[in-house]
C-alpha cells in the first residue's frame, strides 16, 4: 500500500534524522528548505500533513494564512502569483492561469508564461528592482493584444543562515488587465492630436487658399478623422447662428436630404435631440430612438441610437455634433466622452480658421485701404486744381473749349481711379468681411452717395475717406469755400460737409452760398471743440441747417448723420449724382 506525502520544512538536514525516520515508518517524506518551496509543492501534490522546523514557522503562519483565502483570490479579475528570485511562479490563481492558457504554471518561469510581452516602463527590470530596494515597483507590460499593469511586492525575508539560492525571499505579483484603459488613453491622444491637425494650415497654404476652400478642407479632415478614429458614419454638423438661434448644416454624412435641410433652433422643446442640446449645452446620449419622445429621424440608415454633443468656443455653444447609429444602444460612455473631447477641438479648429479668415481680411482690406489712402488725396489736389482752372477759364470770359474738355477728361480719369481701386478692394476682401451699408440704412441711400468734405485740415480730409469710403460713398474734398464752391458748381452731391471755420470764409457764409446755387443739397456743418465764436452754427440753424458734428468723427454717427439729411428715396428733388 501507498504511503501518504508528509510535507517537510528543514532549513538544514538533522544529523541523526531520526525525526524524518519516524514519520517515515507511517509516511512518505518530502523535504523542503524554505517554505516557498512547500507552498509550491502543496499546488501540484496532495499531502496527508505538514511538519515546519521551529525556524520557520511564523512563515508557515502566514503563508497558510495565504492559502486560506484561495478560493477568494481565485475569484478575482486580477491576476496574482508568487515568484522566487529566479522568477519561478510558486502560486497563481485560476485568473493568471487562464491568461497564459496553462493549468501547469508552477514551477516555471514567469517570462517563459508571459511570452512576447515587453516592459514599456521607465524601469525596464522592475522585479530585480523590488528585489534589491525591498520595496513595491509598478510597470507596465505590452504584449500582441494586451497591455498589463505589474505590481510587484517583495515578502517574507529569510531565516537561518542558508546559501542564496536557499532563500526564501519571493515576491507577490498582481497582474491587471489595463488593455481598454491603455486603448482609451490612446485613442483619446489620437483624438487630440487629429484635432490639432484639423485647421493646421501653413501660412502659404493659407494664402493660396480661399475662405471657401478652407472650409472645405476642415470638413473634410472633421469627416476623415470622425469615420477612420472615432468609427462614426453618420454625422451631422450645425453652427449656431447667435441672432436667429438658428441651427445652420455645416457638414452631414449619411444623412438624409430633408433631415439634413431641416429648420432646428436652439430650443428644448420641438427642436429634437440636437435643438435641446444647443439650448441646454449638455450632451444627450439617445439609447433607443424609437421610444425616445425627443428625437427626430434623420439618418438613412433608420438610427435607432444617437449621440449629440455641443460645440463650445470661449464658454458659449456654437453648435452640436451629432453622430447616429442603426443599432439599438450603439455608443457607451467611452464614446461619449470620445465625442466630447473631439467636439472641443472642432470648436477650436472652427474658431482657429474664423480667425484666420478674418486676419487675411483685415489684412487684405488694410493692404487696399493703405493704397486708396495714399491714393486719394494726390487725386483730391487733381480735383481741386483742375476745377480752379476751369472756373478761372470761365470767368475771365476766354474760354478754350478744348482746354476745358481736357480738365474735365483729367478730372473724369481721375474720379475713375478711386472707384476703380474700391471695386478691386470689394472682389479681393471676402464678402463677409465688407461692411454692410443695409446695418445703418436702407442699402439705396448710401451706396454711391457721393460726399464732398471741406476742411483745411488734412487728417479730417482723410479720416473722412477713410471711414466712408468701405461703405460704398464715394468722398471728394477741398481746402477751403472757394475750392468746394467751384466743385459743387460744376459736380453734383449729396451731401456736404465743411468746418464752421474755413480759411477763406466761415461755414455759415459757405451754407448761404451753396443755398443761392444749390438749394437741395445738404449740408453739416462740424467744430472741433463746442465752442462756436463767430456763431456759425447758430445763424446757420436760423438759415435751415438741420445737423452738425463734432471732430473727431465717429463713424457710427457720421454715418447716421449723413443718411438723416438726406431724402427718402423718391422724396424731394436729389442731385443726380452721376460722375460728370
Amino acid at each position: 500500500m501507498k504511503k501518504p506525502n508528509l510535507l517537510i520544512i528543514q532549513s538544514t538536514p538533522q544529523p541523526d534524522n531520526s525525526l524524518v525516520e519516524q514519520f517515515a515508518e507511517r509516511y512518505h517524506p518530502v523535504i523542503v528548505r524554505n517554505v516557498l518551496r512547500g507552498v509550491a509543492k502543496l499546488q501540484r501534490e496532495r499531502f496527508a500533513g505538514i511538519f515546519v522546523e521551529g525556524g520557520h514557522l511564523d512563515e508557515a503562519l502566514q503563508a497558510g494564512q495565504f492559502l486560506q483565502y484561495d478560493s477568494i483570490l481565485n475569484q478575482l479579475p486580477d491576476g496574482i502569483l508568487m515568484v522566487d528570485r529566479a522568477h519561478h511562479v510558486y502560486w497563481a490563481n485560476r485568473q493568471f492561469h487562464e491568461w497564459v492558457n496553462d493549468g501547469q504554471v508552477i514551477g516555471k518561469v514567469l517570462e517563459d508564461l508571459l511570452g512576447s510581452y515587453e516592459v514599456i516602463s521607465n524601469d525596464p527590470l522592475p522585479l530585480q528592482t523590488a528585489y534589491q530596494k525591498r520595496e513595491p515597483t509598478v510597470s507596465t507590460l505590452r504584449g500582441e493584444n494586451h497591455y498589463f499593469q505589474m505590481y510587484a511586492c517583495p515578502h517574507w525575508e529569510s531565516c537561518g543562515e542558508l546559501p542564496e539560492e536557499e532563500k526564501s525571499d519571493f515576491l507577490i505579483l498582481v497582474l491587471r488587465d489595463i488593455t481598454t484603459e491603455y486603448e482609451q488613453q490612446r485613442k483619446l491622444v489620437a483624438i487630440h492630436r487629429a484635432g490639432i491637425e484639423l485647421a493646421n494650415l501653413s501660412g502659404d497654404d493659407l494664402t493660396l487658399m480661399t475662405v471657401e476652400e478652407r472650409v472645405e478642407l476642415l470638413k473634410d479632415n472633421i469627416l476623415h478623422f470622425t469615420r477612420d478614429l472615432l468609427k462614426f458614419d453618420v454625422i451631422e454638423i450645425r453652427l449656431l447662428e447667435e441672432k436667429s438661434g438658428k441651427l445652420e448644416p455645416l457638414l452631414t454624412h449619411n444623412m438624409k436630404e430633408a433631415a439634413a435641410q431641416r429648420s432646428l433652433y436652439a430650443c428644448e422643446e420641438g427642436n429634437g435631440v440636437t435643438g435641446w442640446v444647443a439650448a441646454t449645452g449638455r450632451s444627450y446620449l439617445c439609447e433607443d430612438t424609437r421610444t425616445d419622445g425627443l428625437y427626430l429621424d434623420g439618418a438613412e440608415c433608420g438610427a435607432l441610437s444617437s449621440l449629440t454633443v455641443p460645440l463650445f468656443a470661449c464658454d458659449e455653444v456654437v453648435g452640436t455634433f451629432n453622430v447616429e447609429s442603426p443599432e439599438v444602444s450603439a455608443f457607451s460612455e467611452s464614446d461619449l466622452q470620445f465625442l466630447e473631447v473631439f467636439a472641443r477641438d472642432v470648436a477650436a479648429a472652427l474658431h482657429t480658421l474664423e480667425l484666420l479668415t478674418a486676419e487675411k481680411i483685415h489684412a487684405v482690406a488694410r493692404g487696399v485701404e493703405a493704397i486708396h489712402g495714399e491714393v486719394a488725396r494726390p487725386i483730391d489736389e487733381i480735383l481741386n486744381d483742375a476745377v480752379t482752372v476751369i472756373e478761372k477759364q470761365h470767368n475771365s470770359g476766354d474760354v478754350d473749349p478744348a482746354i476745358i474738355e481736357r480738365l474735365r477728361r483729367i478730372v473724369r480719369n481721375a474720379r475713375d481711379i478711386k472707384v476703380v481701386i474700391q471695386e478691386v478692394g470689394r472682389k479681393m476682401t471676402p464678402s463677409k468681411a465688407l461692411p454692410s451699408p443695409g446695418e445703418h440704412s436702407d442699402e439705396t441711400r448710401t451706396r454711391k452717395s457721393r460726399v464732398l468734405v471741406v476742411d483745411k485740415e488734412e487728417w479730417v480730409r482723410d479720416d473722412a475717406h477713410r471711414m466712408l469710403e468701405p461703405f460704398g460713398y464715394v468722398v471728394e474734398t477741398a481746402h477751403n469755400g472757394e475750392e468746394a464752391l467751384s466743385m459743387a458748381s460744376l459736380y453734383t452731391y449729396d451731401v456736404i460737409i465743411s468746418d464752421i471755420k474755413l480759411p477763406d470764409m466761415s461755414g455759415y457764409r459757405l451754407l448761404c452760398a451753396l443755398q443761392e446755387r444749390l438749394p437741395e443739397v445738404p449740408m453739416i456743418l462740424v467744430t472741433g471743440f463746442g465752442y462756436d465764436a463767430g456763431h456759425s452754427i447758430v445763424k446757420a440753424r436760423q438759415a435751415g441747417l438741420k445737423s452738425f458734428l463734432y471732430k473727431p468723427f465717429q463713424r457710427e454717427r457720421l454715418i447716421s448723420e449723413i443718411e438723416d439729411v438726406q431724402p427718402l428715396p423718391g422724396q424731394g428733388n436729389r442731385p443726380s449724382t452721376q460722375i460728370t
